[in-house]
């Protein structure tokens, strides 16, 4: 500003002094060294605050203005036990949301669970070749080395396959034995899950799930809709939206599709269908994705789809907060299907049990 800096702390504490807005919050004032501005708080002030700080539930730390925030974070994948990559959103959302809530918000958890798609076939036709009806007695350590033994007879038995796909059919059209048997996969799945959450003091529960299934019901519709807008269009049988936002490799609006000529949704439907039923349904003001930098393009066109169709108001608030990854020795993301990743209950367990040492209380033979 081309103004000595004492002269500016000088003209500073001037304002200070006729505005009056710190009387009655602080005792005096100085300038020291090049321009540093020391306030020294009034002592019977601050003893009035500590003392409604520590009479408050809230320590005295109150919000004017308050929102209904849904926040999605965690999202574990049934069949797959999570791993040390999970830490991150699992742990930032429920911090984030503990803050929200201490601050006044309503907050509703979402755990968008992975617990929908074509997968489950080949799932529920493993667990009947395997004749093990008892699939809830499943430790989830069994089912990871479960999916990939049924990923790879998938991979080399046609008839398996045939009847994998058959599954996903009468899975999607409400067939009381698919049903039954996919359940039994989330149930064992979430159990296992909450006994995560439980060790780590998280807050999610069995209440909060919010799979991908919720919201199947809602992808015809949500197709029919953008057809009919004129905002989803057929291209090689496909219905693909094209934004202006994003451009692909030759300059042209991206395209993005939402339905494949199969007639398949995609994961971009399931979040378009998600931000509607957070915004109609549950009344938020606000949506938050706890996810990793990955997603965020896909966050972004889902909910630009979403604004565009006027699922959503403009007004409402979409946000994406992400982080970096969790890499393998590799340098490559975890792969739950190859297996050898860490999984998040021995990591938890192995830092229990040496915590527990350190402090002499002995050993910790399972939690």
């Amino acid at each position: 500003m081309g103004v000595n800096p004492r002269e500016f702390a000088r003209k500073v504490l001037d304002n200070l002094s006729q505005s009056g807005e710190l009387d009655g919050i602080a005792e005096r004032f100085e300038i020291a060294g090049p321009g540093f501005i020391n306030i020294f708080l009034d002592k019977d002030f601050l003893a009035k605050e500590v003392e409604n700080a520590r009479t408050d539930p809230h320590l005295g730390i109150h919000s004017d203005h308050t929102e209904t925030v849904v926040v999605d974070y965690s999202s574990p994948n049934v069949a797959k036990e999570m791993h040390v990559g999970h830490l991150r959103s699992t742990i930032i959302g429920d911090s984030s949301v503990r803050v929200m809530e201490f601050l006044g918000d309503t907050v509703i958890r979402a755990n968008h669970v992975g617990d929908w798609g074509t997968q489950f076939g080949m799932l529920i036709a493993y667990l009947e070749k395997m004749q093990n009806e008892n699939a809830s007695d499943l430790e989830l350590s069994d089912l990871e080395a479960f999916y990939r033994a049924a990923k790879e007879t998938y991979d080399n038995d046609e008839e398996f396959a045939k009847k994998a796909r058959s599954y996903v059919v009468r899975l999607q059209s409400g067939d009381e034995y698919c049903v039954n048997m996919w359940q039994k996969l989330v149930a064992i799945t979430m159990q296992q899950n909450q006994a995560s959450y439980d060790r780590l003091g998280v807050s999610l529960s069995d209440k909060d799930i919010m799979g991908e299934s919720l919201y199947n019901p809602m992808l015809p519709d949500i197709v029919e809709s953008l057809k009919e807008q004129g905002i989803a269009v057929e291209n090689d049988g496909a219905q693909v939206v094209y934004l202006d936002e994003f451009k692909n490799k030759e300059g042209d609006p991206l395209g993005i599709i939402i339905q494949k000529k199969d007639g398949g949704y995609l994961y971009t439907t399931t979040d378009i269908a998600a931000a509607k039923y957070r915004h109609e349904t549950l009344h938020a003001d606000r949506a938050i994705v706890y996810s990793d930098t990955r997603q965020s393009q896909h966050m972004a066109q889902a909910w630009a789809i979403a604004k565009k169709a006027g699922f959503v108001p403009d007004d409402f608030k979409l946000e994406h907060h992400n982080f970096g990854m969790m890499l393998g020795k590799d340098g490559k993301p975890f792969k739950t299907r190859a297996g050898g990743t860490i999984k998040l209950a021995d990591l938890t367990a192995k830092t229990l049990k040496q915590g527990l040492g350190l402090l002499g209380i002995g050993t910790v033979e399972k939690m």
